[in-house]
């Protein structure tokens, strides 16, 4: 893991292009697919992607498994200006299973604890063991970084989150019992994150 220091250069390099930014990739299996994921994500700024609200590379350029994202939310939602800072861990078996995202940046959703996020895309392949999710919404080894950061980003722009299987139950009974004060907490944290982007 990279120092404090280290990871705030690494944003705000990110922040200064603001585009979508990919390291360069080491050799190995691993890496190869991570290439591909990199290639993949430059084909977005060429073609104007709608969902282009990110940028990804390497923390660390010695360390191809630990990437850092900026995710700029979706207008016209609760998250609307929010910068998001967070990690995508992957494990040695990338592809076949999922990587580990990490908010750096506070958040207050249903699928997100500790920093952790929880969506379906990036939970183990196999058989839910509580019978929430389909196989098929779990990580398939088809699935790219930035299939991934497309799912976070329209998570992002979901106003009332799915609350059958939350990882963070008090922000799931904020959405239940009190929605204006969860409404009211989000757009706090959205104006904060975009405050504090670029002076962490």
């Amino acid at each position: 893991m990279p120092n404090n220091e280290a990871l705030h250069n690494f944003y705000q390099g990110l922040l200064a292009n603001r585009g979508t930014h990919i390291a360069r990739a080491v050799s190995s299996s691993v890496c190869r697919v991570l290439h591909e994921d990199k290639k993949a994500i430059r084909r977005i700024d060429m073609q104007k992607h709608p969902v282009d609200g990110f940028s990804a590379g390497l923390v660390d350029d010695d360390n191809i498994l630990a990437w850092g994202i900026v995710i700029m939310a979706p207008a016209d939602t609760l998250w609307d200006g929010a910068i998001l800072k967070a990690r995508l861990i992957f494990p040695p078996e990338y592809p076949l299973l999922p990587p580990q995202m990490i908010f750096d940046s506070e958040m207050w959703h249903p699928n997100e604890k500790k920093g952790e996020e929880f969506v379906s895309i990036l939970h183990a392949p196999g058989e839910d063991e509580w019978g929430y999710e389909h196989a098929s919404e779990r990580w398939l080894p088809v699935h790219t970084i930035e299939s991934v950061l497309i799912s976070v980003i329209s998570l992002l722009g979901i106003d009332v989150p799915d609350l059958n299987s939350p990882a963070n139950v008090d922000a799931a009974k904020e959405v239940r019992e009190d929605y204006s004060a969860y409404k009211k907490r989000v757009k706090r944290l959205a104006r904060r994150s975009a405050e504090v982007a670029y002076d962490d």
